[in-house]
């Protein structure tokens, strides 16, 4: 492992081994498809990697991971070129560490809670959960195999991260699982949503035939409340998810946003993502300046999209500084290589356009940071007479996103929903309405591909407990 001759125990490798990412495209190539960037370790380097972390009595990064994987201990496992074990215990808390791996902002989570931030840098956490869980694809033939069923139904409404993850888990106690999905190809955001050069398909796709193979049912094309009631599927299942999501965008309220060539971030992440031709007119941004509003993830795939697609220039437009952005430190570095210009602390005030109605100028002005907010963010607020404006040919909206109405044409049941519009559930996940369990950014608004994978697996385990109260308790 290259570290027999040092001078100290194994548990100060930190000291003689230095962080290392995996490999990553150069930008100009990368800038011409959207294939994903970053590659594997191989397997010595990762044994290295791995053996970097101290193994702390209470470990941060597993308190600061959602799912409070059990980080520590596959990690030592890698180090010990144990890989296939270390997969297993991976997957015991997580159904998705391929996709997690990827898309997680680990300098915010577990990378950002370990212990050698500030002495050194952290473990390559997330790096290594991708290269192990990639080899165990790659080496053994994950257990597909069916459970007795139990003579239980379950619908699941979404089938992105949050709707895979609850119908694995019940598929893996017996349970009869049809996911109901409205787009006409299954994966929700992760495949519709999320760009290929940060999740490819491919990845999402093998996730999906294991839940084949398990057993579960995948309809595509079905959207409740139109094409079936909520109150059908209560009538046909003996439980039902909601893992909907929040795909209902945050509107641009300033004079001008009516103007042609403005659009929402999603239809035209979507149209980026589909190989058939998604809903909505074309966005088509071949030649043309791009300006992207907001400063999270969807942002900075808008950006990088937007570059990919043949934009001419892309630049996003922050009212706060890149301290206080939301979005992932990593996708900025990675959207900046690949030519992404920021404008921070300029907030948008009004568009203007041109005779034929098209939009042609973006208003801003410039912005300077106040007090922390109740989340500890400093408050921004508009430097008086500041006002400049730049020259656009389409305008991105990524204010990100609320809660869609649930069931709009069909909601009989009356599902309790916030004054924000997000589905009520109680401490077991389940709805004003009995057997109805709800998660994911349904109900918590906006949020990470973890949580909803943690939430998914809580709602399974508490589906089970409702339906099978005797066998859940057990010991």
């Amino acid at each position: 492992m290259g570290n027999d001759n040092v001078p100290w125990p194994p548990k100060h490798n930190w000291r003689e081994i230095p962080r290392q990412t995996p490999p990553k495209r150069d930008a100009a190539e990368r800038i011409c498809d959207f294939d994903e960037i970053y590659g594997l370790f191989d397997e010595a380097t990762a044994r290295e990697q791995a053996s970097r972390c101290i193994n702390c009595p209470e470990p941060l990064c597993a308190q600061a991971c959602p799912l409070g994987n059990r980080i520590p201990e596959w990690l030592a496992l890698i180090a010990d070129g144990r890989f296939l074990e270390a997969a297993e215990v991976s997957r015991s808390t997580s159904n998705m560490p391929e996709v997690c791996s990827r898309v997680c902002p680990q300098e915010r989570l577990c990378e950002g809670g370990c212990i050698l931030n500030g002495i050194s840098d952290p473990v390559s956490i997330g790096a290594l959960e991708k290269f192990v869980n990639e080899y165990a694809f790659d080496h053994e033939s994950l257990d597909a195999s069916g459970v007795a069923p139990n003579g239980r139904s379950v619908a699941v409404i979404g089938s992105g991260p949050g709707g895979i993850t609850c119908a694995d888990e019940l598929a893996q106690r017996g349970y009869a699982v049809t996911i109901f999905e409205a787009q006409s190809r299954a994966g929700g955001l992760l495949v519709n949503g999320i760009p290929s050069f940060k999740l490819e398909k491919n990845v999402v796709e093998r996730r999906l035939d294991l839940l084949r193979r398990r057993g579960v049912k995948i309809r595509c094309g079905i959207k409740i409340g139109s094409d079936i009631l909520l109150s059908t599927l209560r009538r046909q299942f003996d439980a039902v998810y909601l893992a909907i999501g929040a795909q209902k965008p945050k509107e641009l309220e300033i004079p001008g946003a009516d103007f042609r060539g403005v659009f929402h971030a999603l239809p035209f992440l979507i149209q980026t993502n589909l190989v058939t031709t998604a809903e909505g007119p074309p966005i088509n941004v071949q030649g043309k300046r791009v300006a992207i509003l907001g400063g999270g993830d969807t942002a900075m795939d808008c950006l990088r999209s937007a570059l990919r697609s043949g934009a001419r220039e892309a630049v996003c437009i922050y009212r706060r500084n890149l301290e206080n952005m939301p979005g992932s430190r990593r996708e900025y570095l990675n959207a900046t290589e690949e030519g992404a210009r920021f404008m921070f602390l300029a907030n948008a005030v009004a568009l203007l356009g041109n005779f034929t109605g098209d939009v042609a100028r973006v208003v801003c002005v410039r912005m300077e940071l106040g007090e922390p907010d109740a989340k500890g963010r400093r408050t921004p607020r508009p430097i008086p007479d500041s006002e400049f404006s730049l020259d656009v040919d389409t305008v991105l909206v990524a204010y990100g996103f609320d809660p869609v109405p649930i069931f709009s044409a069909g909601n009989s049941e009356k599902i309790e929903v916030n004054d924000w519009g997000g589905v009520v559930v109680d401490q077991n996940q389940m709805t004003s309405v009995p057997g109805v369990f709800a998660g994911g950014d349904l109900v918590r608004g906006a949020n990470l591909v973890v949580r909803a994978v943690r939430d998914g697996r809580k709602a399974a385990s508490a589906i089970h407990n409702y339906l099978s109260p005797a066998e859940s308790a057990r010991p």
